[in-house]
């Protein structure tokens, strides 16, 4: 006699990972016991987990998934929320403190609100500890912020058009004022009515374009930028690190 068919799903369920790198973006209570755990893993994206029994005095995850320090994390299942099998301490990372921790936090929001579950985007995982690795350091975080904004909306598949003015296919002159439309790119100031888009120097694009945030008022206006081109790609979430940071006046 031929067994009966496994049930539906079944072959879904005994799916399983092993040792995958990963970071928690964000863990919230789930239960009387457990914990969600939104992790950003290297191969596989944003993998939302649930971590069975994380907060009980001796489970062996407890006090390990953490923010900010790599982890091997194995889970099984494939639906919309897996199952968390082991955590494993990587280690490597300088501790986030201070200023550097909000802004930690602020791109993990990033991630969580930007990036879709199940994407996995290689290069953006490894520019992501390494940015994290730069915030450990003592240099100012608002260039570190910036270079990871344009790094994340290029993995979206929105490249900042930084060195040409759009409606001309012309080079842009650093000293002619520009503004930058979400949809098309950098356009002359005299092309747009007034105050109906930012206005920028040419030559805080093109440093942008080449990675220099030296000048004063380059920082000052790219923020601007990518905090339109970021509200753009948000949809209207609201970023509640941001705020945190606009307090400090740091970012």
């Amino acid at each position: 006699m031929n067994k009966p068919d496994s049930p539906r799903g079944a072959a879904t369920d005994r799916v399983r990972h092993d040792g995958e790198l990963a970071f928690v973006l964000h863990a919230y209570h789930f239960r009387e016991t457990s914990l969600i755990v939104e992790s950003l893993t290297r191969n596989f994206g944003r993998v939302p987990l649930v971590a069975k029994g994380a907060r009980r005095p001796k489970s062996a995850v407890r006090g390990m998934l953490l923010a900010f320090q790599p982890l091997l994390l194995s889970w099984s299942g494939k639906g919309e929320l897996r199952t968390l099998v082991r955590a494993e301490w990587q280690g490597g990372l300088a501790p986030l403190t201070g200023l550097a921790l909000i802004c930690g936090f602020y791109l993990n929001e990033l991630l969580l609100k930007l990036l879709p579950r199940d994407d996995p985007h290689e290069q953006l995982f490894d520019y992501y500890r390494d940015t994290l690795g730069r915030l450990a350091e003592s240099g100012p975080p608002a260039p570190v912020l910036r270079r990871f904004e344009l790094r994340l909306l290029r993995e979206l598949g929105y490249a900042l058009s930084l060195g040409r003015d759009a409606d001309t296919g012309l080079p842009l002159v650093e000293a002619d004022p520009y503004c930058y439309l979400p949809e098309r790119g950098p356009v002359a100031a005299s092309a747009v009515p007034p105050g109906s888009a930012i206005e920028l120097r040419g030559k805080t694009l093109l440093d942008m374009a080449r990675d220099d945030y030296g000048d004063p008022v380059t920082l000052a206006q790219s923020k601007t930028l990518m905090r339109l081109l970021i509200n753009h790609q948000l949809g209207g979430q609201t970023l509640h690190t941001r705020q945190l940071l606009k307090d400090l006046k740091e970012l």
